[in-house]
């Protein structure tokens, strides 16, 4: 391994700059190619979005009890992780876009059984099917837009997904708050507020057919012209071709170590390997460990325990949902600004202050007090602002860069497929954890592990940001 890091460490050295990124048409079909795929991210953020509102009507005409609630939330988000897992691998094999063609299918179907579902057991079977699709969408689209991007611009690129995850995110509070005022009297009203996800799914799906596929995967696979055609499409002619030229050095440079396609056992046989992928890991575990999902799914129950009443918790939960994409927006804005390791530190800082703050509003502010569900409402959105500022684009950027190209679908399959596993984990047992400690233990937990997760992040993730892939491989496997 010395000669091959030695290798690596030497072509880090001697890449020339890349040619300037001009003006040019290749800027609009970049944004096009951008917004086609983060329909997926769309789909994600509503599907998982959905059964905040969609929980208690549901429960109500299917007759779910507490654990039956537990199941159909969880079900998506354990079904996630297989999702995610798959999708990295299946992506690497057959392709980044037609995976994302196929995960718009499965949306659809997903979307079609769940609306039809008779009961629990048919209800989950739709959980799982858009569950699987949400964790392929969540590995392959950071991915698929990490490989077009042009590295000066990767972060905004490739958290364009984060921003639409939020949005469908809020697109599923809006709906399920109109739905709810409106025609909360309807006993099928929850089955009108998943069917509307059908229609971003059949749009992902006509999209992608005129997508291109990731030059860098189509260079892995020995289609050298077809990815030059690629590169044509989103830069400038004369940085297509040097871009390509780097592309390809790096590719050969993994041939030659023979890791072309690697497996988890000779990632884990391999130290500097190893550290990228507990890197990639610890960041999308410690992101989940906020438990911003927890407000995510259960939001409208947050607010009912502080204090508001059901209709009133529905409508003010769409506040959270405005919150996580305006805090989007900025990150968008500061990402190419901003080392991913500086605003870590800073969300994780911010995001335990506020479980701390409360924990403590939960404790002093007794129930019954008018001020309460004010105050933990303000509490809730300042949290959700500062994850979403901070550390939900920031994460899904840094999973999107941080592993070589000859592991980077296992690498970011693995540490999403442990992502959604915490998440799910997460969803399954938050109401149980919310009954037993209250909302003051509750948030209290999240703060010390958002204390461990800050020491991790400190110690052992490494910058990626103003890198190109080629370079940044190059740079974490000489270590």
């Amino acid at each position: 391994m010395a000669v091959a890091h030695g290798a690596g460490k030497h072509l880090a050295e001697r890449e020339a700059p890349l040619p300037a990124l001009t003006a040019g048409p290749w800027g609009a079909r970049l944004g096009v190619v951008s917004v086609v795929a983060c329909l997926g991210g769309l789909l994600f953020g509503y599907d998982t979005g959905v059964v905040n509102g969609s929980l208690r009507p549901m429960s109500e005409e299917l007759g779910l009890d507490a654990l039956g609630q537990g199941v159909a939330t969880s079900s998506l988000v354990f079904a996630a992780a297989i999702g995610a897992l798959l999708g990295g691998r299946l992506s690497d094999r057959h392709g980044r876009r037609t995976v994302l063609v196929a995960l718009a299918v499965l949306f659809f179907v997903g979307a079609v059984v769940l609306v039809a579902a008779p009961g629990l057991g048919v209800l989950v079977v739709g959980r799982v099917l858009l569950g699987l699709a949400v964790g392929g969408a969540s590995t392959v689209v950071p991915v698929y837009l990490a490989e077009l991007a042009p590295h000066e611009i990767r972060g905004s690129i490739s958290g364009r997904n984060e921003v639409a995850i939020v949005v469908g995110q809020l697109a599923a509070f809006v709906v399920n708050a109109i739905l709810g005022v409106t025609l909360g009297h309807l006993d099928g009203v929850w089955r009108i507020m998943v069917a509307v996800c059908a229609l971003p799914a059949v749009a992902l799906f006509v999209g992608m057919l005129r997508m291109p596929e990731s030059p860098r995967w189509l260079v892995a696979r020995g289609r050298r012209d077809d990815a030059l055609a690629v590169l044509r499409q989103v830069r400038p002619a004369e940085r297509a071709a040097a871009e390509l030229a780097r592309i390809e050095r790096s590719v050969a440079a993994a041939d030659d170590r023979g890791r072309a396609r690697l497996r988890l056992v000779d990632v884990l046989a391999d130290r500097p390997l190893r550290r990228i992928l507990v890197a990639g890991i610890g960041v999308a575990v410690a992101q989940q460990l906020t438990g911003i999902n927890a407000i995510m799914y259960y939001g409208q129950s947050v607010l009912v325990e502080s204090g508001f009443s059901e209709q009133a918790a529905l409508i003010a939960n769409v506040a959270p949902g405005v919150i996580a994409v305006v805090g989007g927006l900025v990150a968008l804005a500061m990402m190419d600004r901003v080392d991913r390791r500086t605003t870590l530190i800073l969300g994780f800082s911010l995001t335990t202050a506020c479980h701390v703050l409360i924990g403590i509003a939960s404790s002093v502010l007794a129930v019954g007090d008018p001020a309460r569900p004010f105050v933990i409402l303000a509490l809730v959105v300042l949290f959700v602002g500062a994850m979403q500022t901070f550390l939900n684009v920031a994460t899904w950027v840094y999973l999107s860069e941080v592993f070589p190209l000859r592991m980077r679908g296992l690498g970011i399959g693995v540490a999403v497929l442990l992502h959604w596993l915490v998440n799910g984990s997460l969803a399954l047992a938050f109401p149980s954890l919310l009954a037993a400690v209250g909302m003051s233990g509750t948030f209290w937990l999240f703060a010390c592990v958002g204390a461990v997760a800050l020491a991790f992040i400190v110690r052992r993730v490494p910058e990626t940001r103003g890198r190109t892939l080629e370079g940044l491989e190059a740079e974490l496997t000489a270590r």
